[in-house]
């Protein structure tokens, strides 16, 4: 059987970039999105193996693990994420309800799913926070209080899948990215974002794949249960 790591969300800026940093080291990967011809075409570069796969739908983790029931899993990385930003006046119940789903609940089924492979393997687990699930922003209580959910889920797995299974949190600030385009609409605004962080610049995908990338594999063997932001400083210092 073959070992390899997942990643969901692999065509996304974070997850491609990560999916070339595990390929640097020489270590086999499975991608999960939901655009065929980025996957093909990533896929087709690095020689990994892909599954076209909607977290939204139902039975998405039952297709996955006929594709994947020959491999053991090193480790998955949920790379998948939203940007949901308006005044809390205009929101909806359903716009939390889609954005718990897509960034939470769905990471649930995918563990629950590969729990077992996972823990034969002393697997790792990489989720993804946001500076905005501990900074208040105005106009991000969808996002911000999904994401705070996926920070408790982070710790509460830790503690109870240790010691077989590391569960981990990455919470970036902007980063560039497509879903990301909507807010970073032209150079002037690109740039005053930028001036926000104390290290005056916007996030780019390598910038979090580089520490996915150690969270995932042995080098972090002794890291459990955190939640660590890569933010340019500004959860901390801005």
């Amino acid at each position: 059987m073959k070992k390899k790591y997942v990643i969901f969300g692999a065509t996304g800026s974070i997850g491609s970039s990560l999916a070339n940093k595990l390929h640097e080291d020489k270590f086999d990967c499975h991608l999960v999105g939901r655009n065929e011809n980025e996957l093909k075409e990533l896929s087709e570069k690095l020689n990994y193996t892909y599954s076209v796969s909607d977290v939204l739908k139902l039975n998405f983790v039952s297709n996955l693990k006929k594709d994947l029931e020959e491999n053991e899993i090193l480790g998955i990385a949920y790379c998948v994420g939203s940007i949901d930003i308006k005044p809390f006046k205009l929101t909806k119940a359903r716009d939390f309800v889609s954005s718990y789903v897509l960034n939470l609940v769905a990471v649930t089924e995918i563990l629950k799913g590969f729990q077992d492979n996972l823990k034969r393997n002393k697997g790792s687990i990489v989720l993804f926070s946001t500076v905005a699930a501990k900074k208040g922003f105005v106009n991000h209580s969808i996002i911000s209080s999904a994401k705070a959910g996926v920070e408790g889920l982070t710790v509460a797995l830790a503690a109870e899948l240790a010691p077989e299974i590391r569960i981990n949190c990455i919470a970036p600030s902007l980063t560039k990215s497509k879903i990301a385009s909507s807010v970073i609409k032209n150079s002037s605004i690109e740039e005053s974002i930028a001036k926000m962080h104390p290290l005056k610049r916007i996030g780019v995908g390598s910038d979090s794949a580089n520490l996915a990338n150690f969270l995932l594999t042995s080098k972090s063997s002794w890291i459990t249960g955190q939640i660590i932001a890569v933010d340019g400083g500004r959860s901390s210092i801005a």
